[in-house]
């Protein structure tokens, strides 16, 4: 009896044993899979799963549940987006024929308000909801004007889907609408989505039109601070692509953010020469080759219209709209562009002779090379992937947009010969220059393959092969590069220094940057190979820091590396890999206090802290000079004057020490890092182009512009 009671007991103690050793090696799918009937029985009883537990969202509700799954995001381009959802709606009255000016008003009180002179939101009552149209468009999801086509009254719009202006009211802590129409002035009111009064109608006017003002909730949004930059970009672009328009931003804040005070408080936008206009707006700072080229075309399928315009540059960019939607991500007429454009351009240098038989045709990349274009299609039905509208799912745009650009393309080729001839003997130079750098990046990639899990001889690698967890440190310098060997956790943390500056490769075709030996070693430590042949899924690090000096050449460096992710790497900034590191400017110490301050703002917040005034630190200073007098009244002198604060500027990161740079700036529970976004391509395109490329009066002019806002400058 005992023993098979004793027995029964080590049987159990065996189970928990066994059960042990399955949690410590975190196998949770196995012990789930052991005891699944046990678990199953005991949720049965605990939890109930029937038709009470299904939640129906009514009216508005799920776009406060998923604002994400509508705007994209709830951070400050989910904010601004909310603007673009309301301005699109009066653009399509502008599309339409029926409104040309739009004003945009930034309020002290956070709102933000458009308006427009168009006809106006319907305010009669709905025949089927009885209750009136301006209620039923703000306050339900796919209700609009623009579902019933030619009978609507718009041919095409962009606000298509019916669910724009709704879903701001959802997110908005208050809207207030207002209706010029039929000479009288109506309005109504909402609480995040919720109608607040029934529409009532007050006072007389002679205007026609809609007013839209909102107030993002907080506790939505992550940030409730409007750009005047980023709705000046957004704004230009839709004026340049209707013709006609004049769009006015109004910025009446009391307290404006730094970037935008560099504005006027009232900017309008109006472009007589369209998308022409708006090509040579983007080489401004470019040597382009030749004028702009423009054409437009109606088909079938709908309006396409296309500029473009080559430079000497290496760059290519692109830029596509459907209905003035910015399709960020392309489509099927972004996809019919592309593939237009090269079959035009071989088929015209083989007709003149400027292609040999025994010569290759012309890849994209070699037509594409240091080109801009805008494409802007409208169309009855365009069918957007997601509430968006980042990308075109129409086919049918496809065909259009490659008959199109066959056709007029072609045509203007034939009646500018020479500046034809150009165009061919730029694009064959990409060729030629591709030929070498496939050569160049075939090195690359095969040394990377060679050498394996050694890498550059200079990268000091990480010992986990886990992407996720794995960083590389990009520092200026061996001596910085020696104290973040030491100062690293090796685990996870891979170190490279580079020696001097790399190649500016905004001036450099890839064969030239591939020669360099800085670029190459940074290339084969990442893993995903380069140009035409990029495989992410090889990529080693998911942090990848840039870590430079706090001094020009540091941010001269830093430039660089920039500029080389931002024009090869784009893919990675997206994904959110790129950071930079903010070590500290100074380490503040008085007795066995010390303290790091990232700004000149934090030093003397510390210092006031310390209770040391500036005069007491200057004079400290002073005092570190030799004292006058000898022997022991000298010496209590000296004591006496004796400075009460240490203050350490770190110019570079080589002058600290293992242990602080690890402490300020390597280690994830202390650091500062700065993580690189692309929010807007055109102003970083502008920015890369003006800075880093050949043109010397455009970087001239932005120094001159912008050299009072200087602040620690480094020489």
């Amino acid at each position: 009896m005992h023993e098979r009671t004793f027995l029964g007991q080590l049987r159990e103690l065996k189970g928990l044993v066994q059960v042990f050793e399955l949690k410590k090696q975190s196998s949770l799918a196995l012990i789930q899979a052991r005891f699944r009937s046990t678990i199953h029985s005991d949720m049965a009883k605990k939890t109930g799963y029937s038709a009470e537990q299904i939640q129906v969202l009514e009216g508005l509700e799920p776009v406060r549940k998923r604002p994400g799954m509508y705007i994209g995001s709830t951070d400050v381009r989910g904010l601004h987006h909310c603007v673009y959802e309301i301005v699109d709606n009066a653009i399509d009255e502008a599309m339409a024929g029926h409104c040309d000016t739009i004003v945009v008003t930034m309020h002290d009180d956070g709102s933000i308000s458009v308006e427009d002179n168009g006809r106006g939101i319907p305010v009669d009552i709905h025949p089927k909801k009885k209750l009136p149209a301006l209620e039923i468009v703000l306050t339900t999801l796919h209700a609009g004007g623009k579902f019933g086509g030619d009978d609507s009254g718009y041919k095409v719009s962009g606000g298509l889907h019916g669910v724009g202006s709704s879903v701001v009211n959802a997110l908005s802590d208050k809207m207030r609408a207002e209706v010029y129409r039929d000479g009288a002035i109506h309005h109504q009111e909402y609480k995040r989505g919720k109608t607040q009064y029934a529409l009532k109608k007050e006072g007389k006017t002679s205007k026609t039109g809609t007013k839209i003002q909102f107030w993002p909730d907080g506790t939505i949004f992550d940030a409730l601070e409007f750009s005047m930059t980023t709705l000046m970009t957004r704004f230009r672009q839709q004026s340049y692509l209707t013709r006609g328009i004049t769009l006015a931003l109004l910025d009446e804040r009391k307290e404006r953010p730094e970037e935008d005070q560099k504005h006027p408080r009232l900017y309008r936008f109006s472009f007589e020469g369209g998308i022409a206009a708006y090509v040579r707006h983007l080489n401004e700072s470019k040597d382009s080759v030749g004028s702009p080229i423009w054409f437009e075309k109606d088909t079938d399928d709908g309006m396409v219209e296309v500029g473009l315009q080559y430079t000497q540059g290496f760059q290519e960019h692109v830029v596509s709209f459907a209905n003035n939607i910015h399709t960020t991500e392309g489509g099927h007429h972004l996809s019919g562009f592309k593939a237009a454009l090269t079959r035009t351009i071989n088929a015209y240098a083989r007709k003149g002779g400027l292609l040999k038989e025994k010569d290759e045709n012309l890849t994209a990349d070699d037509v594409r090379e240091g080109l801009t274009a805008v494409i802007s299609v409208r169309l009855k039905d365009p069918q957007f992937e997601g509430q968006t509208k980042s990308k075109l799912g129409n086919a049918e745009m496809k065909t259009a947009v490659e008959q199109v650009v066959n056709e007029k393309l072609s045509e203007y080729l034939e009646e500018h010969p020479n500046e034809a001839k150009e165009i061919i003997g730029k694009c064959s130079l990409a060729a030629r220059a591709r030929l070498a750098a496939r050569a160049a990046r075939d090195s690359v990639i095969r040394k990377g393959a060679l050498e394996g899990m050694t890498l550059p001889g200079k990268l000091a690698d990480c010992s986990s092969r886990d992407p996720a967890e794995c960083e590389i440190f990009i520092v200026e310098g061996d001596s910085a590069g020696g104290s973040a060997k030491q100062g690293r956790n090796r685990h996870f943390q891979a170190i490279l220094p580079l020696r001097g500056k790399i190649l500016n490769v905004e001036q450099a075709r890839l064969d030239k940057m591939l020669a360099n030996n800085e670029i190459k070693s940074l290339i084969i430590a990442l893993g995903v190979g380069i140009g035409e042949i990029k495989d992410f899924d090889k990529l080693r690090y998911h942090r990848i820091v840039i870590m430079t000096d706090a001094d020009v050449d540091g941010a001269h460096i830093r430039t660089l590396l920039l500029t080389l992710f931002y024009r090869y790497f784009p893919e990675l900034i997206e994904a959110g890999y790129l950071y930079i590191a903010q070590p500290p400017l100074y380490k503040i110490s008085k007795g066995k206090d010390s303290r790091y301050a990232y700004t000149d703002e934090q030093k003397d917040a510390v210092l006031k802290e310390m209770g040391v005034t500036v005069e007491e630190t200057e004079e400290s200073e002073e005092t570190e000079e030799s004292e006058e007098g000898e022997g022991e009244e000298g010496v209590a002198k000296a004591k006496k004057r004796a400075p009460r604060v240490n203050i350490q500027r770190y110019k570079g990161l080589g002058e600290m020490n293992p242990d602080q740079l690890w402490e300020t700036t390597m280690d994830p529970e202390n650091r500062i890092m700065l993580r690189v976004t692309m929010d807007d391509i055109e102003a970083a395109d502008n920015a890369f182009s003006t800075l880093m490329g050949p043109e010397v009066p455009p970087r001239k002019k932005f120094i001159q512009t912008h050299a009072k806002g200087v602040k620690n400058l480094d020489i």
